[in-house]
């Protein structure tokens, strides 16, 4: 784990936190395009839950590159969510339930995903969309849960990864790549993963993988053929980029890929050939710009099937670091800097 006080991100200045005040909250505003600089913490009003919402007090938030995208003016939020305030998931207690609101209550510990707006002290959102955090983990731990898990669970789904089968998982260090390592173990698969970090690579094997491969040096389809013997049967692509057409090579016939991320480009230069040759199937995916019934269906359906292996530990959420709110530019920094494994969490309160 990285000591923070001792990094050069250090240098960087705390942000002031102001007093509360009656009808507002503190949040992360962004001020303008650009880093997380133009992050400052200022008061604004509470959000008001409608009909089936419910208003949460957010006690931990974790940080996904989306949110330096949105802050660069990248990638806006869905309508319905603040555009000037990040964030994409949170864990906190349920403050005020909003009219035609069932089986949920004041002081609930919950957790979930939103289109926006968790970097604050309270996040409105559909009911439906909250899910209860077991007893054993604390508000950081489960911060860490809805936007990786939920990623990595709808992904295993997409793909439909079965028992015996193989997986590579791109950037495998990361929150939705420790996620994806972890429900293909649970589910009795086997799981290769890349990473540009060594260090990362042998972290990721506490969680389960099976073979690590250095993006840096390694040969994707070598490595993959030695260990697995005739390609992996699914991939979940988190980075896209050059190496999407490697990925498919590594790739035994009739296999399925979902793409999840582009953090290394946007464009590749693929062999159609090997499509149609392999009979491959690739899929795209994506939370943020589902509708809410479609959000309402993977958060109960995730609930249904991993809850309980959350609370008994068979699954583990892993947070890199925990930062305080009037420290969210450092934490941003620590995230941009790649050299977190799991995720980067902020704590509110």
């Amino acid at each position: 784990m990285l000591d923070v006080e001792h990094s050069p991100l250090s240098s960087l200045p705390r942000l002031g936190c102001t007093s509360y005040i009656s009808q507002t909250m503190k949040a992360a505003i962004i001020t303008r395009p650009g880093g997380p600089e133009v992050l400052e913490i200022r008061d604004v009003p509470k959000p008001e839950p409608s009909a089936g919402q419910v208003r949460v007090r957010v006690h931990a938030f974790a940080l996904n590159r989306a949110d330096m995208l949105q802050c660069r003016g990248a990638y806006p939020a869905p309508p319905g969510w603040p555009q000037n305030i990040p964030g994409l998931e949170y864990a906190g207690e349920i403050e005020t339930v909003g009219p035609d609101v069932e089986n949920i209550a004041v002081g609930d510990r919950v957790m979930g995903l939103v289109g926006g707006g968790s970097y604050a002290e309270y996040v409105v959102t559909p009911a439906l969309h909250t899910m209860p955090i077991p007893d054993v983990l604390s508000f950081e731990h489960a911060a860490a849960i809805p936007e990786a898990f939920i990623t990595a669970y709808d992904a295993l789904e997409r793909v439909a990864l079965a028992s015996g089968e193989w997986v590579l998982v791109h950037a495998v260090g990361s929150g939705v790549g420790t996620a994806v390592v972890q429900l293909a173990k649970a589910r009795g698969a086997n799981c290769v993963g890349t990473s540009r970090t060594p260090r990362k690579l042998e972290r990721a094997t506490e969680f389960g993988m099976d073979a690590g491969i250095d993006s840096t040096k390694d040969d994707l389809v070598s490595v993959v053929q030695r260990v697995t013997g005739s390609g992996v049967h699914t991939a979940v692509d988190l980075i896209g980029g050059e190496q999407f057409t490697q990925t498919l090579n590594a790739m035994a016939p009739r296999g399925r890929l979902v793409l999840v991320g582009l953090t290394a480009g946007r464009r590749a230069d693929i062999d159609l050939g090997v499509l149609l040759s392999k009979r491959l199937r690739i899929e795209g995916t994506v939370l943020r710009s589902r509708s809410e019934d479609e959000k309402t269906e993977i958060t109960r359906a995730f609930v249904d099937a991993n809850l309980s292996m959350l609370a008994n530990g068979v699954l583990t959420p892993v947070v890199d670091r925990v930062f305080d709110i009037a420290d969210v530019r450092l934490a941003l920094q620590h995230l941009e800097a790649n050299v977190s494994f799991g995720n980067v969490v902020v704590r509110v309160v």
